[in-house]
C-alpha cells in the first residue's frame, strides 16, 4: 500500500488514497497498526482520501488509537496539500467533506506546490448539549477538580469538543489532560484539553492533550478554540498568533467563522507491507 507521511506544525499523519473505498471497515485496524511509532510508520492519525457526493473531495480521520475524529485542523491542512500537490483537485479553493460538514480551504502555492493553507473552521458552540457536556449552563471559567487538582474550564464544540484551561504553561504537565479528557461525569464522549498562556492581546501559547491521540506538538482546532476562549474572556483580540511546540498558526475570528492559516509539510512517500 502506498502512503504519504505529512505533518502540520508537528501534528503528523499518514495519508492514504482510498478513492475506490478498498479500506472501508478496516479503518481502525489500519490506524492502530500504521500509527505505532515502534512497529509501524508512526503518526497521530491516518487521513483517508475518498470521493465525495457533496464536495470536491472527502477526508476521513482516524486517531492513532483507532477512534474516529470528525475534524482536525492540522490534518485538514495536510489533506488539502496532498490533494492539491497530487492534482486530485485542480483549484486553489477546495471544498472538503468532513465529519463536521464541508470546509472551504484556500491554498497558497509556489510552482504548483502548496506552502500554506487557510481554512474556515466554522462557528464555535458553547451549548452543552452540542459538546456534549452534562451540565445546564455554558462552561466558562467553571471550577472543576480532577487528579486532586483544581482547574477552571472553558469548553466548546469547534469541530470536536475542546476544553481550554488558562494559566502559565510551566504550571501544567500536558499529561494532566488525560484526567479531564476521561471525566465521564462531565464529558460522556471525552474532550480535547488545551493549556493556554496569554503573552499579549495578539499572541498566546498552547499545549494540547488530544482526545484519542494524547500529547501532540500541535492541534489546529485546539488553537482555534483557545483563541475563541481567550477572546470571549476579554484576554485577546480577534486576530491572534498561536505558538505551539511544533510551530505557529494564525487564527482570525471574523463574520465568516474562525479562520486558521498555517503550513503543511510532506515528510516522505513510500510503501508499506503492514496491511
Amino acid at each position: 500500500m502506498k502512503i504519504t507521511k505529512m505533518h502540520g506544525t508537528g501534528n503528523d499523519f499518514i495519508v492514504i488514497e482510498d478513492l475506490e473505498n478498498n479500506f472501508v471497515g478496516k479503518e481502525k485496524d489500519l490506524a492502530v497498526t500504521l500509527c505505532d511509532r515502534h512497529f509501524g510508520v508512526g503518526g497521530d492519525g491516518i487521513l483517508l482520501v475518498r470521493k465525495s457526493h457533496t464536495a470536491d473531495i472527502q477526508m476521513v480521520i482516524i486517531n492513532s488509537d483507532g477512534s474516529y475524529a470528525s475534524m482536525c485542523g492540522n490534518g485538514l491542512r495536510c489533506f488539502v496539500k496532498y490533494v492539491f500537490d497530487n492534482k486530485l483537485i485542480n483549484s486553489d479553493k477546495i471544498n472538503v467533506e468532513t465529519g463536521d460538514g464541508i470546509k472551504l480551504a484556500e491554498v497558497t502555492h509556489i510552482n504548483g506546490v502548496a506552502t500554506e493553507i487557510t481554512i474556515n473552521m466554522g462557528e464555535p458552540s458553547f451549548e452543552p448539549a452540542s459538546i456534549p457536556a452534562l451540565v445546564d449552563e455554558e462552561i466558562v471559567n467553571m471550577d472543576f477538580q480532577a487528579n486532586n487538582k483544581n482547574y477552571k474550564l472553558n469548553t466548546m464544540l469547534l469541530g470536536v469538543p475542546h476544553t481550554i484551561i488558562m494559566g502559565e504553561l510551566n504550571k501544567f504537565d500536558v499529561e494532566e489532560g488525560k484526567y479531564i479528557e476521561n471525566s465521564k461525569q462531565l464529558f460522556p464522549q471525552g474532550t480535547n484539553v488545551n493549556f493556554c498562556e496569554v503573552i499579549d492581546r495578539k499572541r498566546i501559547k498552547v499545549k494540547t492533550w488530544e482526545r484519542g491521540a494524547g500529547a501532540t506538538l500541535a492541534c489546529g482546532t485546539g488553537c482555534c478554540a483557545s483563541v475563541v476562549a481567550c477572546n470571549k474572556l476579554g484576554l485577546t483580540d480577534t486576530n491572534v498568533s498561536v505558538q505551539v511546540p511544533g510551530g505557529e498558526l494564525k487564527i482570525n475570528i471574523c463574520e465568516e467563522g474562525v479562520m486558521m492559516t498555517g503550513p503543511a509539510v510532506t515528510t516522505f512517500t513510500g510503501e508499506t507491507e503492514l496491511v
